[in-house]
């Protein structure tokens, strides 16, 4: 009786495509920057990328739909002083980013669902708090407006962007610069990776390291940790011989990996995306050519190596696509978007199934965009997982919504009185001077047409005369 030796699995003929030419993006100068982020953050309506800005640091937002070749002039989002080292889409509302940069300010932006006619220099707030560059930004996963921000000073801050204040700062525990951050599934947990080759898990409300593991790779390059959905924590990392290495951790038994596999011998830092719903994790190598990925299950040799994507180009950075953004009657269940030096182009991973009915085994309910809790109560202890929705229909993105920022006035112990009205009524008188704006520049406008066609009509005038002259 000849013995089963392939391991069964829905995703083992997973396979990468990129898209045809005409869906990419192309004449995007991607920035330049050495600094191990990705570069790239997309959502279900917009594409950021941070790109070469004179004079400070700036990334461009693109309409997904918004393929092919960009406009030197398109408008880009400015405001920083320094260059850009990482972006953020909000997971609760898909118009709002966060940007950090090597001028030690962290800003979020509103991106509007129109184009806009010239750049966006002013966000809807800048945090200040860093004392060095802000390399590594991470919204909460299920509080609404809680922003994680890590700097070269070693401080990992946690923010109440809705008010613009500091909710935690963990300035203590990390003696070196910290590489990476991650927040598990519900967000009561961080996992990060430092200098010091320390991975640690922290309990950011008690300002505590939970637990540690010293040399989890024993390189002295850049590590990289994700949480996954079992609770174990995944790294990305490399052996004292230089050697790239992955590895399967339980932070309940921190002395001895789940799983250690060496990889190759490149020297591009890895960089880890993991899809709780699949329990895939996709493996992008600054400066590589291709995208492997491993599926992580609860049997040895738990984590299974499934496939890889090559290419001819190497990458600059990549960006993950949510699973609400990806087409699920393609049965699509990842979606990068790869930066080349001058374009992004979207690289599709497929499971191959032949019906066409929606396949619940590859899209079980995953965290759609309402959060689950507001930024008080997480402060005060309360956990809660992930809205989930289902994609059987297709996901519907919501309506519009805007980021409001309170700004609290610490002589006024006493609540404002008609709160809802006050700001109906600022609306309204904002709504009647942007209408007043617009009205006056079609004023202008109408009056420059007419005075060009003026223009025309006596140069017309003047021709006839002079071929009338020469007859």
């Amino acid at each position: 009786m000849s013995r089963r030796v392939v391991r069964q699995s829905k995703f083992r003929h997973v396979f990468g495509q990129a898209a045809k030419a005409d869906q990419a993006y192309e004449d995007i100068r991607v920035s330049k920057v050495t600094w191990d982020s990705s570069f790239c953050a997309v959502n279900p309506k917009f594409l950021a990328i941070i790109v070469e800005a004179g004079g400070g640091g700036a990334f461009i937002v693109l309409p997904l739909a918004k393929t092919g070749r960009v406009d030197k002039n398109y408008p880009l989002v400015t405001g920083h002083t320094a260059p850009v080292l990482d972006i953020d889409w909000c997971p609760h509302n898909d118009n709002v980013i966060a940007s950090a940069s090597d001028d030690t300010t962290i800003m979020v932006w509103q991106i509007p669902d129109y184009t806009p006619v010239r750049n966006i220099t002013e966000p809807i707030i800048t945090l200040e708090g860093h004392s060095k560059r802000v390399g590594i930004l991470s919204w909460h996963p299920t509080a609404r407006n809680v922003l994680l921000s890590a700097g070269g000073d070693n401080v990992i801050i946690i923010w109440n962007v809705g008010t613009g204040e500091v909710l935690l700062s963990l300035d203590d525990m990390h003696p070196d610069v910290i590489h990476s951050v991650c927040w598990n599934s519900n967000g009561s947990l961080l996992a990060t990776t430092c200098k010091d080759k320390t991975l640690r898990i922290i309990d950011p409300r008690k300002g505590q390291v939970v637990a540690e593991r010293f040399a989890a790779h024993e390189g002295m390059r850049p590590m990289r940790a994700v949480f996954t959905r079992q609770g174990h924590i995944f790294t990305t990392g490399f052996t004292r011989m230089s050697q790239r290495e992955l590895g399967l951790w339980d932070p309940n038994n921190f002395e001895e990996p789940v799983a250690l596999q060496e990889m190759d011998t490149s020297n591009g830092v890895l960089l880890p995306f993991y899809d709780p719903d699949s329990s895939i994790v996709y493996l992008c190598g600054k400066g590589d050519s291709s995208i492997r990925y491993f599926e992580i299950t609860d049997e040895p040799p738990f984590v299974h190596y499934l496939n890889t994507f090559s290419s001819k180009e190497p990458q600059r950075g990549m960006g993950f696509m949510p699973k609400r953004g990806l087409d699920v009657s393609k049965c699509e269940i990842a979606r990068f978007y790869k930066l080349h030096e001058r374009k992004c182009e979207p690289i599709i991973m497929t499971v191959p199934r032949k019906s066409d009915l929606f396949q619940d085994d590859l899209y079980p309910d995953t965290p759609g965009p309402e959060p689950a809790l507001e930024a008080d109560e997480w402060l005060s202890g309360q956990d809660a997982e992930p809205v989930l929705i289902s994609l059987r229909d297709g996901y519907v993105p919501p309506k519009h919504r805007e980021l409001r920022v309170t700004k609290r006035n610490i002589l006024d112990a006493r609540p404002p009185s008609g709160p809802r009205r006050s700001q109906s009524a600022s609306d309204a008188s904002l709504s009647q001077h942007t209408l007043e704006t617009l009205l006056e520049e079609v004023k202008a406008l109408r009056e420059r047409v007419q005075a060009q066609e003026q223009r025309i009509m006596a140069l017309e005038n003047m021709l006839c005369e002079l071929v009338d002259g020469t007859d």
